[in-house]
């Protein structure tokens, strides 16, 4: 995209306004930090618009409180103190359940990821929020935990203007298909590589 110019313009019928206005299915995968820093980061530009946000997070441990989830819920709070920016909620899909599947069966991991999906195919019947962060949501496709072609086939259907982002690694290739905008994180380096464990700040 040259000068944040289109490198083709298809004929399909809509107006620029129409094009550019329309919701995306937008994916971060790969196997390199940032998927889901980028996502946030997409949050806050879409609370300075007044966009309603729903957070989802699919692995991380319910009891890992990140930077990110502080922030984002105190600009939720300034929204209904003020007005300014938009609504903000976060919710962790089960009680406490990580990728590294501690705590729990693995029936009791599918049923909560599965009911976490069922609960945003609800939301975006609805149309309750303009930007779905789905967090690490890539985990219980891949596992077999959701399904997806249904996901694929909800978000294809969705109704409104809803914007949706998907992270994580491994991302299906139906899923890469069916979304607008893909980027995949790849290592150059990590402070890992020399023995460095992450830091408050950087990974949390």
């Amino acid at each position: 995209m040259p000068q944040g110019k289109p490198e083709a313009v298809p004929d399909d019928g809509l107006t620029t306004r129409q094009r550019r206005n329309r919701p995306l299915l937008i994916v971060h995968t790969g196997p390199m930090k940032g998927k889901s820093t980028a996502a946030f980061g997409l949050a806050l530009r879409a609370w300075n618009q007044g966009w309603p946000i729903g957070v989802f997070q699919f692995v991380k441990s319910a009891k890992w409180k990140v930077g990110e989830e502080t922030a984002l819920l105190a600009l939720g709070e300034v929204h209904e103190r003020t007005g300014q920016g938009g609504p903000v909620e976060w919710h962790k899909m089960g009680a406490g359940w990580s990728w590294s599947r501690k705590q729990g069966t693995e029936v009791d991991h599918a049923e909560a990821a599965r009911e976490g999906w069922r609960e945003i195919t609800r939301r975006l019947h609805e149309e309750r929020h303009t930007l779905y962060v789905l967090d690490e949501f890539t985990y219980p496709m891949k596992w077999g935990w959701v399904d997806v072609g249904e996901v694929v086939e909800t978000l294809a259907n969705r109704p409104g203007r809803q914007h949706v982002v998907i992270t994580g690694r491994d991302a299906a290739p139906e899923l890469v298909a069916a979304a607008d905008l893909v980027t995949e994180m790849t290592k150059v380096k990590h402070p890992m590589d020399t023995g460095a464990k992450g830091q408050k700040g950087i990974e949390w």
